[in-house]
């Protein structure tokens, strides 16, 4: 935190907790990064990932006097709570709104407020994502329901795939994945997929999870995808195992093919029964109704497949990850 752009009186208030003054500023931060002694015995790992800053327009008025829009910034914040046996770690996504001021000193601008909105609570329904105060307690059940046990979990069939977080909303998150390389092919059933794949990625580490895609009219083939590669930073394509493009679309291998997806913007809904088709469908069904209540677009044509995800080991015991992904439009997400 840089103190010297911030008003000795700043105000600070997100749905949880209301401060007022620069030092009661600092001493929150400085808490929530375990830089104090009850910092220290409550979390750990948290860290705040910035996606995207709009305002803080510059305008000066007839008289010469200058003034400063309203800077919105977009986050994502997590934390781990190290004082339960279980260390579960609570995630935040949302905006910040800085009412801001021009000085005549050194610095040039200082920050008199500072009003952070949750997207998991605040989104004000219909709205096209216009955010909304809300009840404290609101606030208080959102943060108590992510350091719940977890329970049994199902064991994950391998190493996820890595994606941003860029919500965590009301029954949905929006993620951001790396262009990533697949090894893909059409399936009847889906214990078969799953063997295929199996054999032909022996030793080459593939990730989970394992994408899956049917048609709406139920007769066209289905697709099976394994994540293999995805872009690490610096590189701008991710590199394709040498050893699955030569067997890829040969002898027992034909119908396999090796793709490369873009990064892209993904919603996600969550379920935890057995992937089955009445299950996928309603997940679908469901993630469509909140993207359109908070004003978020999926691609043009999605709603011609279903596209889900599964997490879980074969035949593996326990609580269920099972997702639906939809593609967002370039135009019809705020990040």
């Amino acid at each position: 935190m840089q103190k010297e752009y911030y008003s000795s009186t700043v105000t600070f208030e997100d749905p949880m907790t209301s401060l007022s003054g620069v030092d009661s500023y600092q001493g929150n931060v400085d808490m929530l990064a375990s830089r104090t002694l009850m910092g220290k015995a409550l979390f750990s790992d948290a860290g705040i990932s910035l996606h995207k800053i709009t305002g803080g327009d510059v305008n000066e008025a007839s008289d010469g006097s200058l003034s400063i829009t309203d800077i919105q910034t977009r986050w994502s914040l997590r934390l781990t709570a190290k004082v339960f046996p279980w260390k579960p770690t609570a995630r935040f996504t949302g905006v910040s709104v800085y009412k801001v001021v021009p000085t005549n000193d050194a610095v040039g601008v200082k920050i008199m407020n500072q009003l952070d909105y949750w997207d998991s609570i605040n989104i004000r329904s219909g709205s096209d994502g216009v955010y909304q105060k809300v009840e404290k307690g609101v606030a208080i059940k959102d943060f108590l329901n992510q350091l719940k046990p977890g329970g049994f979990q199902a064991k994950s069939a391998a190493p996820e795939l890595p994606y941003q977080l860029l919500r965590r909303g009301d029954g949905y998150e929006v993620r951001k994945y790396p262009s990533f390389t697949g090894v893909k092919l059409p399936y009847r059933r889906r214990d078969e997929g799953f063997g295929s794949l199996g054999a032909f990625t022996n030793g080459m580490q593939p990730l989970a999870p394992a994408l899956l895609e049917v048609q709406d009219d139920d007769t066209s083939d289905k697709y099976m995808m394994w994540p293999l590669t995805f872009t690490q930073p610096g590189e701008t394509d991710p590199k394709v195992p040498t050893d699955a493009t030569e067997k890829a679309g040969l002898g027992q291998w034909r119908t396999i093919k090796i793709v490369t997806l873009p990064e892209r913007v993904v919603a996600i809904g969550g379920f935890t029964d057995a992937s089955m088709g009445p299950v996928v469908r309603k997940a679908d069904r469901d993630l469509r109704e909140v993207l359109g209540r908070d004003g978020l677009i999926p691609v043009k044509g999605s709603e011609k497949s279903v596209r889900f995800a599964q997490y879980d080991a074969i035949f593996s015991m326990g609580r269920r990850r099972g997702e639906v992904w939809l593609d967002l439009e370039d135009n019809g997400h705020p990040w």
